[in-house]
């Protein structure tokens, strides 16, 4: 039995969480729980049109049409520096949402809540989900100010 577990998420410039998956146990690798979701193939169809349109994701993801992640070596040129380092702090804007849903769903925070199998935490995490984005719609959030992209209006986002 494991005791941690994984979670995938997709974060929007403008700061609302968009896609969730997981959890699934903490031995799993990330690609694998990437190919699980189905990521993959619906930024395949939703995007089919537009090639340029791509994720920005963690390292240990493969590297897809619609998908990129930093560079990886020891020998990156000066540009491949730069992009990892710009990318970085998008990256950074993104774990601003996760922080607040903990910050405000502390039961959320698997290292500090281990009931995986005696809780529905995915059911937990996502209505913590639900919340967190009708307050980003309310009153914007760190990545929304991040990036200066407004999140909609409440009542279109519950539409």
């Amino acid at each position: 039995m494991y005791s941690t577990s994984l979670l995938q998420s997709v974060v929007t410039p403008n700061g609302l969480i968009a896609h969730l998956f997981g959890p699934i146990e903490g031995r799993r690798h990330d690609a694998a729980m990437l190919y699980e979701s189905g990521l993959l193939d619906q930024l395949e169809n939703m995007f089919a049109n537009i090639p340029d349109y791509c994720l920005y994701g963690d390292p240990a993801y493969p590297l897809r049409r619609h998908l990129i992640t930093p560079f990886r070596g020891a020998h990156l040129t000066e540009e491949e520096t730069n992009f990892n380092r710009s990318m970085s702090n998008v990256r950074v804007a993104v774990e601003w949402t996760f922080g607040k849903l903990v910050n405000n769903f502390a039961f959320l925070d698997f290292h500090k809540n281990q009931k995986i199998f005696l809780q529905p935490i995915a059911k937990y995490y996502i209505v913590g989900a639900l919340l967190i984005n009708c307050h980003t719609c309310l009153y914007r959030s760190q990545t929304s100010d991040f990036f200066d992209v407004n999140p909609p209006k409440l009542e279109d986002y519950l539409q």
